[in-house]
């Protein structure tokens, strides 16, 4: 079970790695001008920020999951919850997208060896976007059920999550100048298309759990007959 939450964790983080907002930006900027050191603790301000949103996400939904968590209904309301964020996603994407790429030069004033300031100015950039909230409130009111609120099975997938999305970013960091390189306008809208897309059809999929739950259930068995057998 533990490597199953895990493995389920790595599409997550590489789409978190590679959704690309100000904060992507600021980090190739900050890697190029002020050195890896930097960008990393940067870095590890956006992620402080990932956790504290987690955190809230989880202690005001976990009530009511546990009470829900074995009613497929659930995977439907995940799935339409999923399924409405990439679709908000895809139509905003024309809209804000002169935007975004204008925030690619960050101009600041902060020393390379500040690095609280460094850390806090991730941390806010992050927690600043109400956005990343709903997206951890998409992710727990999706997977919360399928890994039964367990809190050490939710911990564990959080933590994987954020493991392989620093994991990611930290290639990032190094190959800051390459990317910047290769994110013009028409490869940045192709990368956040397919990330929209991708959380469709993940959507698609929890919803179809949801509506054919006994299928779901023998698919499983198949795949993982020792793990249901245990069960």
């Amino acid at each position: 079970m533990i490597l199953q939450d895990i493995l389920t964790a790595i599409p997550w983080g590489l789409l978190l790695a590679f959704s690309i907002g100000p904060g992507f930006f600021v980090l190739l900027e900050t890697s190029i001008t002020k050195g890896f050191r930097a960008a990393f603790i940067f870095d590890l301000g956006i992620v402080f920020g990932d956790i504290i949103f987690i955190l809230i996400a989880y202690l005001s939904t976990n009530q009511l999951l546990e009470q829900l968590k074995d009613n497929p209904t659930l995977f439907v309301i995940g799935g339409i919850i999923m399924l409405a964020y990439g679709l908000i996603s895809f139509i905003q994407l024309k809209r804000n997208f002169k935007k975004q790429t204008e925030i690619e030069q960050d101009d600041d004033n902060i020393p390379k060896k500040n690095y609280f300031a460094l850390f806090f100015k991730g941390f806010l950039l992050n927690f600043i976007n109400i956005g990343v909230l709903g997206f951890w409130m998409m992710i727990i009111i999706t997977y919360g059920p399928q890994m039964e609120m367990n809190t050490s099975r939710i911990s564990i997938f959080f933590a994987a999550i954020l493991v392989f999305y620093l994991a990611f970013d930290v290639a990032k960091i190094l190959l800051a100048k390459q990317l910047k390189h290769k994110l013009i306008p028409a490869n940045i809208y192709k990368i956040k298309r397919v990330i929209s897309m991708v959380i469709l059809i993940f959507g698609l999929f929890f919803i179809l759990q949801g509506f054919f739950p006994k299928e779901k259930e023998m698919i499983t068995n198949k795949l993982l007959p020792d793990t249901a057998v245990t069960e």
